[in-house]
């Protein structure tokens, strides 16, 4: 069984994930598949995934109800066939001498954006971008009811550089046990800011950045996309909703309209500007036991990897960022894309 093992230090928790035991020989041979090889997440392929959680099947008037793990699909979530921590047993915490552990018990799920093995987030319709928010809104709701789980993290790793073993677009779901650190660090500078100011930091970034406009990338009725003031990685951009939103999936049906016209904006941008490069993409989000709160305000981090995490920064914790945020979201807003309903 994988373990959470706390760092006494700075407490951080990391997963020991057994699941996915290597030898020092192994880390050099993960390759992204080529496209065209065997694709477990394409139609007709549904036998060699794990038993679906959910998937969005359309449902013909007059015709049988659609069956699982079939074909017919339009975005489909399964459990990670190598997770990092598992959903059965107790967490079971305990001492080992004057560290802490605990089993690693968590839920690691696949969502499998679109049937089309070619297609990306840049190509897909809006309706089907939509589809995909809606599913990661669903899987938060129903793992929010466990309450072992404090946290649910939902990423995208594009490309073999950010972590991508298939290059069928992908998402990926962790729901944890406990708050990781940096999550502990962001939520507890927005509630000091909250306390001092009784304003949400993120509402005042919003604000402030779009009266300033220099790191304006786009923006729609509900949300703002910018270059942070003091980014980490060069065109690391945010998606931020323009009123106040503590949780993810507490937004509208309006508001998943307008994310995927945001999201699909910016990343037909970067597409363009940086010449299709690997990224991550993660949602910030409250956790799942306190969706509510008015110091905090969920938003969507976009990181281009484009630079290398090297000595200085490990010893540091600093990060040295070669573009000035001030250029990259104007190489970013002044790319021409268009932004089609139907890919």
């Amino acid at each position: 069984m994988p373990e959470l093992r706390k760092d006494p230090i700075v407490g951080r928790w990391v997963i020991i994930s057994t699941d996915r035991a290597k030898r020092p020989t192994d880390f050099s041979l993960e390759q992204v598949k080529a496209k065209g090889g065997f694709c477990p997440f394409c139609y007709g392929n549904e036998s060699r995934t794990p038993p679906e959680i959910q998937a969005y099947r359309p449902q013909v008037p007059g015709s049988p109800a659609p069956q699982k793990d079939t074909p017919g699909w339009t975005v489909r979530v399964v459990p990670n066939k190598f997770p990092a921590l598992g959903v059965e047993g107790t967490l079971n915490r305990q001492a080992d001498g004057m560290f802490d552990r605990m089993n690693g018990i968590g839920a690691h799920e696949v969502i499998i954006e679109t049937p089309d093995h070619n297609a990306t987030l840049t190509t897909m319709s809006l309706k089907r971008i939509e589809d995909m928010l809606w599913t990661f809104r669903d899987r938060i709701l129903d793992l929010k009811k466990d309450k072992r789980f404090k946290y649910v993290l939902i990423f995208k790793n594009h490309g073999e550089a950010a972590g991508a073993s298939l290059d069928h677009s992908h998402c990926q779901l962790i729901a944890l046990p406990i708050l990781p650190k940096y999550v502990v660090e962001e939520l507890e500078g927005a509630k000091q800011y909250y306390l001092y100011k009784e304003r949400c930091v993120f509402c005042d970034i919003v604000h402030q950045e779009v009266e300033n406009g220099s790191r304006i990338v786009a923006e729609n009725e509900d949300f703002i996309t910018l270059a942070p003031y003091a980014p980490r990685f060069p065109f690391e951009t945010w998606i931020l909703p323009k009123n106040h939103e503590s949780a993810f999936e507490n937004s509208s049906t309006k508001m998943f309209q307008n994310l995927a016209i945001a999201m699909k904006t910016l990343l037909a941008k970067a597409e363009h500007v940086l010449d299709n490069a690997p990224y991550n993409m993660v949602i910030h989000t409250s956790p799942v036991q306190e969706p509510q709160n008015d110091h905090y305000h969920w938003h969507i981090e976009f990181m281009p990897k484009l630079t290398t995490t090297a000595g200085f920064e490990w010893g540091t914790g600093f990060y040295i960022n070669p573009t000035p945020p001030e250029e990259a979201a104007r190489f970013l807003r002044e790319a021409e894309v268009e932004i089609a309903e139907n890919g």
